[in-house]
């Protein structure tokens, strides 16, 4: 069985050093997991490679471990993709940002378009983020990645499409389109993947879109769910980029 990881922000230690775990760590560690004294574990700050380490005391003060060994190892995608995501319901749109960090998205871009699920106020909107952050520092501890993507504020889909580059390439998943998208990807060098609500994008969206020089591309004759769609979409272009040779 593999050593559990922790995301440590920051993390740097020379070898035989030993840390202390910050106390939301030190309690998953030590309550959750119940790792005792002598324990192997993983440490990753974000910005690339990762710690081997020992849990050396445990107190009621918090735990500390001792640093074996700094492993400089990239998982990172050979894409730099950012998925553009409409916000949907809770539950779902937990299991896309998740599985978006599963499967090497560098980004997340919640947007709020026509028929996106409403975030009641400010505090509720940040609270959102929050959660969606901590879903992508746990995605990168379950599956191995040691940078964490960054979960960006939720902005208006027309003020996503203002600001962003026009020389970044970018594929909008509509029904229906003319072309599939593993042929898009063999044209175009993306880093978006847009992806619309329970319901897609509006006609109005589309053209925007449209307008702006992104392509239009289906994912086969099914209609998937929103969340479906962005696990395929980017499935598919890993797949196709080497990913997973």
């Amino acid at each position: 069985m593999s050593a559990p990881r922790f995301f440590v922000p920051g993390v740097a230690a020379d070898i035989g050093v030993e840390i202390a775990l910050p106390d939301g760590v030190a309690h998953h560690a030590t309550r959750v997991l119940r790792l005792a004294a002598g324990a192997p574990l993983v440490l990753f700050g974000g910005d690339g490679g990762e710690y081997a380490a020992t849990l050396s005391k445990i107190d009621k003060r918090g735990a500390t471990v001792r640093i074996e060994r700094f492993d400089p190892v990239e998982r990172e995608s050979p894409l730099a993709l950012t998925l553009v995501m409409a916000i949907i319901a809770a539950d779902p749109m937990d299991v896309a940002v998740r599985k978006a960090v599963e499967l090497g998205a560098i980004a997340i871009a919640p947007v709020i378009a026509a028929r996106s699920q409403r975030i009641a106020g400010a505090a509720k909107t940040d609270k959102r983020l929050l959660h969606w952050q901590q879903i992508a520092i746990a995605g990168c501890e379950q599956c191995g990645r040691n940078r964490v993507p960054v979960v960006e504020p939720p902005a208006p889909f027309g003020q996503w499409l203002a600001s962003r580059d026009p020389a970044a390439g970018a594929v909008m998943l509509v029904p229906g389109a003319a072309s599939s998208l593993p042929v898009v990807a063999r044209t175009l060098r993306l880093r978006h993947v847009l992806v619309g609500p329970e319901g897609g994008f509006t006609d109005d969206e589309v053209a925007q879109a449209l307008a702006n020089g992104i392509q239009a591309a289906h994912l086969g004759p099914r209609v998937l769910r929103a969340e479906t769609a962005a696990i395929a979409a980017l499935a598919t272009l890993n797949a196709a980029a080497g990913d997973c040779a």
